[in-house]
């Protein structure tokens, strides 16, 4: 099973959850191969590769990440070929907004799933019940805050990433039962 982990980080939060979500996945799967690596370097061939996409963002005003972005518009050309049709997909986020969940973190999350969904992706959501969903998880993927209570940059806690080892687990055995 081949795995792209595509995300963007301001200050190394997100990059830390992509990190965490794949060694979870290595734990549930060792013999999958997990790519990891920025949107801006990642190619529509990346996508096409991948038997599972995992996209991941800090939070910006409420809303994914330019970079994230910009990648998505390039994949549309995917999207009237079909070429991501029935490949399993994964959301995550990072974001320092005020509020417990951090602002915009839930709908920049639901923009992601249903970006895959549009391609015809399976989109895989975390559920309540698996550890770590308490402290760093919404039904949408895992999520990490990375700001203080002045909303200025910070480091995301333990929790959240226990949160992304036990999303990226889940993933990889949903999509294991999915793919074969």
């Amino acid at each position: 099973m081949d795995v792209l982990i595509a995300y963007h980080s301001d200050y190394g939060n997100t990059k830390k959850m992509a990190d965490a979500i794949a060694a979870g996945m290595r734990v549930a799967n060792p013999a999958l191969s997990a790519k990891l690596q920025t949107a801006e370097v990642t190619s529509l061939n990346d996508l096409v590769a991948a038997d599972v996409i995992v996209f991941g963002t800090p939070v910006h005003m409420g809303s994914m990440a330019w970079q994230l972005k910009q990648l998505i518009d390039r994949a549309g050309k995917l999207w009237m070929e079909g070429a991501l049709e029935g490949k399993v997909a994964g959301v995550f986020a990072t974001g320092g907004g005020f509020g417990g969940g951090g602002g915009g973190v839930e709908t920049t999350m639901i923009a992601l799933h249903s970006n895959f969904m549009e391609h015809g992706l399976i989109t895989v959501g975390f559920p309540k019940s698996l550890p770590g969903y308490a402290d760093g998880g919404l039904q949408w993927g895992p999520y990490g805050r990375s700001g203080n209570h002045e909303g200025m940059p910070g480091s995301v806690s333990e929790g959240a990433l226990a949160a992304a080892r036990s999303y990226g687990a889940h993933l990889a055995e949903v999509a294991a039962k999915l793919l074969d």
